[in-house]
C-alpha cells in the first residue's frame, strides 16, 4: 500500500467507486481500502446455475435520472426498460382483487398524509388510519422500503425520498452488482480484504491503521455504512463524535434476499409476483421468473428479515417455500430448491440493508455528509438527503465528497 497516498477512500461500494471515478486523472494518488474480499459493497451479483442474481441492489431506481443507467449504456451493459409485476398479485392468489384495492388505497392514503400533512411527531406510524385492517400490510411494505417498522421511520425522511423518486425502475440482465464492480476506474490502487481498524489525527494528515500497515494521507473519504460508523469496529477520534451520533440516528434497516431455483414443469409464469400473506408484517414478497429465468426472488424486510437472520438460511428458505405452497399448492414444494441468500445484517463491515432516519432526525443526513476539518469527508447513501437507500444516491455522494476533497487540497497545498 502507498503509505503516503494523497487520498484514502474507505469502502469500495457505489460511493467509493463514485469518488474514485471523480478523482481519477486529477493528479492525486489514491488508495481504496475495502474490508470485503470483493468490490461493490451492498451491490453484489452472484453467478448461479440459474443465471446471475443480485443479493443486494437489483433495480435502477429513478432510472431515467440514475447515473448508473448512463454508465451501463456507455460500457455496453444491457438495460431492460420493460414494466415489472411489482404491485400485482398473480391470479389474485390468497389476495382477492377487492382486498388488493383496499390495501393499495390504504397505502396511497398513508403516503398522501406523509407527504402533504405529516404528523407532528414525525413518526410515520402516526399517519396510519386508526383501526385500519391493513396496518400489517403497510408494516410489511415499510420493511421492504425502509427495512424497519413505521414507528421507527421519519415521515419527513420518507417524504423526501417519495418526492424525489421518478418511479422508473429498470433492470440489468447482467446484474447491478456486476455493473458497479466493473466501474472502478483502472489505475486506482484497490486493496480488498483490508479493514480499517483506527483513524487518528496527526498534524495535517490522518493516520489510517489497518492490519497490513498504516497509511498517512492528506484526506480520507469514509464511505462505510452508518452501522459501522455507529459501532466499534473502527476506532475514530473523539472529534468525529458528532458524525457517529448522526450515524446512530440513521440506522441500517433489515433487508435480506433469498433465491429459489425452479426445477421441472411448474405453475410459475415469467414476470409475475405474489405477496405471501398480506396480513402478516413478516411476510415475504416474491418476484417470479424475472427476465424469464427459472428463479423466484424472495425479498424480506423489517421483522421478516430479522426473523430470517435469527433463524438462519435453512429456516428462511423453508418459510418461503411454505408461503409459496400455501398460494400455489403443495405440489410446488419439490420444484423449489434453495439457490442463494444474503446475510447483510451478519456482514460485520456492513451490518444491515440501507439507512432510514429515525423520527425527528431527517436532518442527520446533512450532518453526516459535512466534512471534518477539510481532512475527513463522508459519503454513502445515508448522506444523500433524498436518494438514500439507492446505489445512485451513494454514487452521487461519492462525487460530492471527491469534489470537496479536491477543493480542500487546492486550498491547502502540500
Amino acid at each position: 500500500m502507498n503509505s503516503e497516498a494523497d487520498i484514502v477512500i474507505v469502502g469500495a461500494g457505489a460511493a467509493g467507486i463514485g469518488a474514485a471515478r471523480r478523482l481519477a486523472g486529477c493528479g492525486v494518488s489514491i488508495s481504496v481500502l475495502e474490508a470485503l474480499p470483493r468490490i461493490g459493497g451492498r451491490a453484489w451479483t452472484v453467478q448461479t446455475p440459474a443465471g446471475p442474481v443480485d443479493l443486494g441492489c437489483g433495480y435502477l431506481h429513478s432510472a431515467d435520472r440514475n447515473p448508473w443507467t448512463r454508465i451501463a449504456e456507455d460500457t455496453g451493459f444491457a438495460v431492460h426498460r420493460g414494466p415489472t409485476a411489482w404491485g400485482q398479485q398473480f391470479r389474485d392468489l390468497g389476495f382477492s382483487q377487492e382486498d388488493q384495492e383496499a390495501a393499495w388505497t390504504a397505502f396511497s392514503r398513508w403516503t398522501d398524509r406523509i407527504v402533504t400533512a405529516p404528523p407532528a411527531s414525525d413518526r410515520a406510524s402516526d399517519a396510519l388510519d386508526p383501526g385500519s385492517p391493513w396496518s400489517a400490510y403497510l408494516q410489511a411494505l415499510s420493511g421492504y422500503i425502509s427495512g424497519d417498522e413505521l414507528e421507527r421511520i421519519s415521515a419527513t425522511d420518507y417524504a423526501a425520498y417519495s418526492r424525489a423518486s421518478t418511479n422508473n425502475n429498470w433492470r440489468l440482465p447482467d446484474g447491478y452488482g456486476t455493473l458497479i464492480a466493473s466501474a472502478m476506474p483502472t489505475g486506482i490502487r484497490v486493496h480488498p480484504g483490508t479493514s480499517v481498524e483506527r483513524l487518528s489525527l496527526t498534524g495535517r494528515r490522518i493516520d489510517v491503521h489497518t492490519p497490513k500497515g498504516t497509511l498517512r494521507p492528506r484526506a480520507v473519504i469514509l464511505t462505510v455504512s452508518t452501522n459501522v460508523l455507529a459501532g466499534s469496529s473502527i476506532t475514530l477520534p473523539p472529534e468525529l463524535d458528532p458524525w457517529c451520533e448522526a450515524a446512530c440516528r440513521l440506522p441500517l434497516g433489515n433487508n435480506e434476499k433469498l433465491f429459489l431455483e425452479i426445477v421441472g414443469d411448474s405453475p410459475f409464469e415469467p414476470e409475475s409476483h405474489v405477496i405471501g400473506n398480506s396480513r402478516n408484517p413478516e411476510t415475504g414478497t416474491y418476484y417470479i421468473r424475472p427476465l424469464g429465468r427459472p428463479v423466484i426472488e424472495c425479498f424480506l424486510g423489517g421483522a421478516g428479515a430479522r426473523a430470517a437472520a435469527a433463524g438462519g438460511s435453512d429456516a428462511a428458505f423453508a418459510q418461503a417455500v411454505d408461503e409459496l405452497a400455501t398460494l400455489f399448492g403443495s405440489s410446488v414444494r419439490p420444484l423449489l430448491r434453495p439457490l442463494a441468500s444474503s446475510s447483510w445484517s451478519g456482514t460485520p463491515s456492513i451490518g444491515g440493508g440501507y439507512s432510514h432516519a429515525l423520527p425527528g432526525y431527517a436532518e442527520s443526513r446533512l450532518v453526516l455528509g459535512r466534512p471534518f476539518d477539510n481532512r475527513v469527508f463522508f459519503a454513502g447513501e445515508a448522506t444523500n438527503p433524498a436518494d438514500f437507500s439507492t446505489a445512485h444516491g451513494a454514487y452521487h455522494s461519492g462525487i460530492r465528497a471527491a469534489e470537496e476533497v479536491l477543493a480542500s487540497l487546492e486550498a491547502s497545498p502540500r
